[in-house]
């Protein structure tokens, strides 16, 4: 199983697209392909990237499901300490979660603010982990 961390990226633009890429990676989610990992602070960041006025008009229901979905499917780890990889602090707290979680890939739409890499954990669009996982190179 895939172990990954999502971007906030990836699930507004699941909300967005419910048939496109980032949807698609939710299904890998359901379907026991690839398994999410959360910190308290990735919840947190999460709620507040739906509290923006920019994503007021998405779809409410939709929103719901994304968040039901992580909540039933997430294994929820503990952070072990702060990280300065990316300049945008909230990057941050994605790349912890990472890294208490042992992810495989953090997966992100926004790959001008996840540049590196950071121990065993790659950066991926959709897009790129749903091809690697039809190569079955994931």
């Amino acid at each position: 199983m895939i172990r990954v961390v999502l971007d906030t990226t990836v699930l507004v633009a699941a909300v967005i697209s419910p048939t496109g890429p980032n949807a698609r990676i939710l299904e890998l989610i359901t379907t026991g392909k690839a398994r999410p990992y959360l910190t308290q602070a990735v919840i947190e960041e999460y709620d507040r990237v739906f509290q923006y006025k920019r994503p007021q008009h998405l779809d409410k229901k939709r929103v719901t499901r994304v968040r039901r979905l992580l909540e039933q499917t997430a294994t929820q780890v503990k952070s072990s300490g702060r990280l300065k990889i990316s300049e945008h602090e909230d990057d941050n707290r994605i790349y912890e979660c990472a890294l208490a979680a042992k992810a495989d890939y953090i997966i992100t739409e926004n790959t001008k603010h996840f540049q590196h890499p950071h121990a065993y954990t790659k950066i991926v669009t959709a897009r790129q982990l749903l091809r690697l996982v039809e190569e079955n190179k994931a």
